[in-house]
C-alpha cells in the first residue's frame, strides 16, 4: 500500500483543497465550490478569477464563478473584467463579464475600452461594442484592398 504523502493531505499546496478555500471565503456555496473546482483544470487560476473579480467589483460569486469556469484563461479574463468594471465605476459589470469571455486577447481589449473610454466621449457601451468589433475584424476590414494592376504583355509572348 501507498500512502499519499503529509504534504498533500495537510496543506494548501493541494490545487484543489486551495481552490475551495478561496471560493468558499467570498461566499460561493459548498457545492458550487465543489462542483467547480473538481471540474477545473487549473483549480487554482479558477478561485484566483473568482476572487479578483468578486473582491474587486460589485460581481457577485456565482456570476464570477460562471464566468472564469468558461473563460480560457482566468487570469487575463480577471484583469480585463476588474479594470473595465472600475474605469466604468461599475457601470457595466454584467457586460464586462461577456465581452471579456468572447475577446481572444482579454487584456488587449480592456486597454481597448479603458483607453477610448478615457479619452473621447463614449458610453461605456459603445467602447465595448467598438473594441469587440475591432478585435474580430479581419485584417481585409482594416487595410482597404490593394490594387492590383494587370501587367502589360509583350506582343508576340505567351504565358
Amino acid at each position: 500500500n501507498i500512502l499519499p504523502s503529509q504534504g498533500v493531505i495537510s496543506s494548501y499546496r493541494n490545487d484543489y483543497r486551495a481552490c475551495a478555500a478561496q471560493l468558499l471565503s467570498v461566499g460561493v456555496t459548498p457545492e458550487a465550490a465543489s462542483q467547480g473546482c473538481a471540474t477545473a483544470l487549473r483549480p487554482r487560476e479558477l478561485s484566483h478569477c473568482v476572487v479578483q473579480i468578486t473582491k474587486q467589483t460589485q460581481i457577485t460569486p456565482v456570476d464570477a464563478l460562471y464566468s472564469c469556469n468558461l473563460s480560457r484563461r482566468g487570469e487575463d479574463f480577471a484583469i480585463c473584467v476588474v479594470g473595465i468594471s472600475k474605469s466604468t465605476q461599475q457601470q457595466v459589470n454584467q457586460a464586462a463579464l461577456s465581452y471579456c469571455g468572447r475577446s481572444l486577447l482579454p487584456v488587449t481589449f480592456a486597454e481597448c475600452v479603458i483607453g477610448l473610454t478615457k479619452e473621447i466621449n463614449l458610453t461605456p457601451i459603445k467602447s465595448l461594442d467598438q473594441c469587440i468589433e475591432a478585435g474580430s475584424a479581419t485584417p481585409s476590414k482594416l487595410i482597404p484592398p490593394l490594387q492590383i494592376l494587370p501587367t502589360p504583355s509583350t506582343p508576340g509572348t505567351s504565358i
